[in-house]
């Protein structure tokens, strides 16, 4: 009885997040997943132990320590800074949108892509529109270019950090081995949006929306920035050293929240709980699978038939399917609870071709996703359609690229040892 219920609870808990929410209720990924939590909890199927010892503490106190560093920049004003300069006056439609990529795809390499996007998305609407150009092009630009770029290292994205911990992955060699694959996206989220675009982009007269909600702002300070970087800098040295990265991270977030001029409270707001609580959520539910011993049986026939996806064949259009049908972070979850030891070359290969595929469609990722809810509330629309006429062409370019890349570097065949030979 406990087995079938941690299987329909799984079922049910993934079908919903593949969904997106419930029907006739206000209810998103995070609280289906809490919903799937709590109905283990109140069935006994698992204790509160059992939770927490399916819990990967260290992803989760580094993802808040990163956190905690990007809410600093925005405290800083730093975002502001960023896009006043894109938006400047003297550029035209091509250098906005080229900056756009470019800054925003070297801003969510480094920092946590969920709190730039969440910034940067009013402010270009509010640029864009102001220059009399329409912001869509541009904010999909700035998603696109955010997960792109978050592929290039393992502090930039959610699932990037949940695999560099579990794989215990250095920080240098993942720059290695994704980074290159990471700037070529850049070039083609670039080319696709403005071949898509540049009519658009060049008609000046884009409906203005009446009411327009005022875009948040905050001033810029050059020595909080300076500290930002300072902090960000001093992190990256100590990933150098043995010290572990999370015990790292939260000194140096210590460091930030002991600020005389930004309040604890207000750089503690900037932290995305939603997206922790999802993470602990879904640890459970997928902890429960793994604990069950239901799955194992399963990976063993995959690996028997040489399906296992530590191969481009494989792990490619798997990518591609769970990203967009249940979202990166819960299917990186997933993966990693049910699949033990993957090699390292694997965990390369999911960070790439994850970020890659969470540009397909506007469901693939929490970023798209936030863009486009910041989005409606600064009067633009941006459709499920107009995302995936540029969205489709960026993700199969760049997974394409990806795929011969780590094929090409030697991290992951194209198939299976015994079918390749």
């Amino acid at each position: 009885m406990p087995n079938a219920i941690i299987l329909a609870v799984f079922f049910l808990t993934y079908l919903g997040l593949a969904a997106g929410r419930l029907p006739w209720f206000r209810v998103d990924r995070t609280g289906i997943a809490l919903l799937g939590a709590i109905a283990l909890l109140g069935t006994e199927t698992i204790t509160i132990d059992d939770i927490s010892g399916s819990i990967d503490i260290s992803t989760l106190v580094l993802l808040f320590a990163l956190m905690i560093i990007s809410a600093q920049f925005l405290s800083a004003g730093f975002y502001d800074l960023c896009a006043d300069w894109i938006t400047a006056k003297h550029s035209g439609p091509v250098s906005l949108l080229a900056l756009t990529v470019a800054v925003c795809g070297a801003l969510t390499a480094l920092l946590a892509n969920d709190i730039v996007v969440f910034a940067m998305a009013p402010l270009l609407i509010a640029g864009a529109r102001a220059r009399g150009y329409d912001p869509k092009p541009f904010l999909i630009g700035l998603v696109a270019a955010a997960n792109t770029g978050s592929a290039a290292t393992l502090i930039s994205s959610p699932q990037n950090i949940y695999l560099g911990q579990i794989g215990n992955l250095s920080f240098h060699r993942f720059v290695l081995a994704c980074g290159i694959p990471a700037l070529f996206g850049l070039v083609v989220v670039f080319g696709v949006i403005w071949f898509q675009w540049r009519d658009r982009v060049m008609d000046r007269s884009p409906e203005l929306i009446p009411d327009m909600p005022e875009v948040p702002r905050h001033p810029f300070d050059r020595a909080q920035t300076i500290k930002a970087l300072v902090a960000l800098a001093a992190l990256l040295v100590l990933f150098t050293t043995s010290l572990p990265r999370e015990v790292g991270g939260l000194v140096i977030a210590a460091l930030l929240l002991a600020s005389r001029k930004i309040t604890s409270r207000t750089m503690i707001a900037a932290v995305d709980w939603p997206l922790l609580l999802l993470f602990v959520c879904l640890f459970a539910v997928t902890g429960a699978l793994a604990q069950s011993g239901l799955a194992y049986p399963f990976i063993a026939s995959l690996g028997d038939a040489g399906t296992l996806p530590d191969h481009l064949d494989v792990l490619a259009p798997l990518t591609l399917f769970m990203s967009n049908v249940f979202g990166n972070v819960p299917s990186v979850i997933l993966l990693l609870q049910v699949w033990p030891n993957p090699p390292e070359g694997a965990l390369y290969g999911m960070a790439l071709l994850f970020s890659f595929a969470g540009n397909f469609l506007l469901l693939g990722s929490f970023a798209n996703l936030i863009v486009a809810e910041r989005a409606t509330q600064f009067g633009v629309h941006l459709s499920f359609r107009e995302y995936a006429r540029a969205g489709i062409p960026i993700t199969i370019l760049s997974m394409l690229f990806g795929m011969l890349w780590l094929h090409w570097t030697g991290w992951l065949h194209w198939s299976a040892p015994s079918f390749a030979e």
